[in-house]
């Protein structure tokens, strides 16, 4: 048996109110590189579903900047560290260098892909310059006296670079080595959030939270004119200019991204989100012009964490790139073969529906969970969610939206099950019943704290925190009576499956054993599927019930089989912080997974015995 990644479905870029997120492109446009999480991803514009995903960063990643030649990558992180690798596999680490004592805000490359300016919060200095292969030092970077928010390099000679920071000013500096040339204070009057040297290396463009788009001489640092004054009425996070140098693009807080002709020194087309209505998800915080592409397409990121692909000409956004920007903690399976539907809902409450077949996510419609998603239950046209909001909400599965139905639940919910139309959900204080979205019962439960739950058919097994499955039977007027106790575990109960005709339950527990039994004499059937080293936190049978895939707080995920049970396949480190949901892929050999690094991956597995 093998298993191998067959796509990253990559989380959305990480974003933040008030400060603006980085994006960049490969030069010939076809990808686009954010930080999300500990992780860096790299993903085609064209195919969202394709991407390649770069883990070596041990803390949250802040910026990742394609080189001018588009063979490497230099991506930042809240630690200080830069780290410069190969963009084709994204696998490679070329170099790692320790810049500042802070977060690194952002980082440029000349136009030889060989020096990196890398910025941001430090101690003794706001940012530094270096060669790329050796991190040897090619210049300071000193002028300013708060955090650095940007940086740009002009592409041609004689080289020179300009960062704009929290002192509201911008500092020109002349290279190589790069050193302080002049320092340009009293033109913004607020935070200066992006600077960028025209492609061409005529003009440099400075714009900041005091609205203000300050063009100044590419070689000489010399302001030359504003534009646009009034029309933003929000900070302005970003700016990016295309590839002829006579247009740029702006993205603001007040909900719009505007291109700007230079020379007429006004907007040429503003789109504007969140439908005149004031929309904090709608922020415009990044904002890219992809060079490279013959199609004019220019990239914006919004608050909630959603690529919009936008088109000259054209006021609604040609596509939305929509996903998760925060640690799913939740998988859900509805539908068969083509059909088939995920459901994942994250940390902050959000649940996205991936199609399985084309990769594409979006975000469900409607009053979301206002917290932690914490299990999806699923009948064949509705998705059930349970959240530390302490609700049941109902979305209906073709529609992609949320039902506005949503059941309080007696106290905060560990689990949730399905099986024959009806709905258990496990609370630290019992069971709750639910039948056609309705509230029809509840099991209080004084003895134990129940953490996990399954159902098939007329059983329902509960797992507690000692180490005891609690199984019971459901009768047809909703009521639970207790059977069985197996206490095979020695510590505390995490994960229930039962295989999909019922016959078999897999109970995983917290020292990452799981033991697998027959439900009809509640016999052990193996207790060989021993290898993770932590919390097992979700186990899935394939249809047959011949096979299983579990994932673990360890970051692995096993396939297990039935008929050779010390047999198993392992993808290590297969989310960062923990693997939170698996699941089969109806009719193929192939499984997904989702965890802490908010991606969602289908692994195809071979060779089953």
């Amino acid at each position: 048996m093998s298993i191998v990644i067959d796509k990253i479905l990559a989380a959305a870029p990480n974003t933040e109110r008030g400060r603006p997120t980085q994006l960049s492109t490969d030069p010939k446009g076809e990808r686009i590189a954010y930080a999300s999480g500990k992780s860096i991803f790299l993903r085609s514009l064209d195919n969202p579903s394709l991407s390649k995903q770069y883990t070596t960063h041990t803390t949250q990643t802040t910026v990742a900047r394609f080189s001018p030649s588009g063979f490497y990558v230099a991506s930042g992180d809240v630690s200080g560290a830069v780290k410069v690798w190969d963009a084709v596999e994204g696998v490679n680490t070329k170099g790692e260098y320790h810049i500042i004592s802070g977060r690194i805000n952002d980082i440029a490359w000349d136009g030889d892909s060989q020096r990196i300016i890398a910025v941001g919060d430090g101690r003794e200095r706001f940012g530094h310059c270096i060669t790329a292969d050796s991190g040897n030092s090619v210049g300071e970077i000193s002028g300013h006296s708060s955090i650095i928010n940007s940086v740009s390099i002009r592409q041609q000679r004689p080289l020179r670079a300009a960062t704009g920071a929290d002192d509201s000013s911008l500092v020109f500096l002349h290279g190589a080595p790069f050193k302080f040339a002049t320092k340009l204070g009293g033109l913004h009057k607020a935070y200066v959030y992006g600077v960028g040297f025209s492609p061409d290396g005529n003009q440099l463009v400075s714009v900041g939270a005091d609205r203000r788009i300050q063009l100044y001489d590419g070689k000489t640092g010399e302001p030359t004119h504003q534009i646009g004054e009034g029309e933003h009425k929000g900070s302005i996070f970003g700016v990016s200019w295309a590839k002829d140098s006579k247009l740029f693009v702006t993205a603001s807080a007040d909900q719009t991204v505007r291109l700007w002709d230079v020379e007429a020194g006004k907007a040429v087309q503003t789109w504007r989100f969140g439908e005149g209505n004031v929309s904090i998800p709608d922020h415009q915080v990044g904002v890219v012009w992809p060079a490279g592409r013959s199609d004019g397409m220019v990239v914006s990121l919004n608050l909630a964490g959603d690529l919009n692909y936008l088109a000259e000409g054209s006021q609604k956004p040609a596509k939305i790139v929509q996903g998760h920007n925060k640690s799913i903690t939740a998988l859900g399976s509805s539908g068969l073969g083509n059909s088939q539907t995920f459901w994942t809902g994250s940390f902050d409450g959000r649940v996205c529906s991936w199609d399985v077949s084309s990769g594409v996510g979006s975000t469900i419609e409607g009053e979301p969970h206002s917290n932690q998603v914490t299990a999806f239950g699923t009948t064949p046209d509705r998705a059930y969610s349970v959240g530390w909001d302490d609700t049941l909400r109902v979305a209906d599965a073709s529609g992609k939206t949320f039902l506005g139905e949503t059941s309080k639940l007696s106290a905060q919910p560990k689990g949730l099950a399905s099986a024959e139309g009806r709905i258990f959900a496990a609370t630290v204080s019992g069971i709750d019943i639910f039948n056609k979205d309705k509230h029809v019962g509840t099991l209080p439960i004084k003895d134990f704290t129940p953490t996990s739950i399954a159902a098939s058919g007329s059983l329902v097994v509960v797992g507690d925190d000692a180490h005891t499955v609690h199984v019971y039977t459901v009768d047809s007027s909703h009521k639970l009576s207790p059977q069985q106790k197996l206490d095979k575990s020695t510590t505390q109960i995490t994960a229930l499956a039962f295989s999909p005709n019922g016959s078999l339950l897999a109970v995983g527990n917290s020292s990452g054993k799981i033991v697998v039994y027959d439900t009809n004499s509640w016999d052990v059937k193996t207790d060989r599927w021993s290898a993770h080293t932590a919390r097992v936190t979700c186990i899935a049978w394939n249809a047959e019930g011949t096979h299983a895939v579990s994932g673990g707080l360890d970051t692995n995920v096993f396939v297990w089989s039935m008929k050779a049970p010390g047999k198993r396949v392992k993808a290590p480190n297969a989310h960062k912080d923990g693997v939170n949901g698996v699941s089969w892929i109806d009719g193929v050999k192939k499984v997904a997974s989702t965890g802490g690094d908010a991606s969602l991956k289908i692994w195809g597995v071979s060779g089953l015995e």
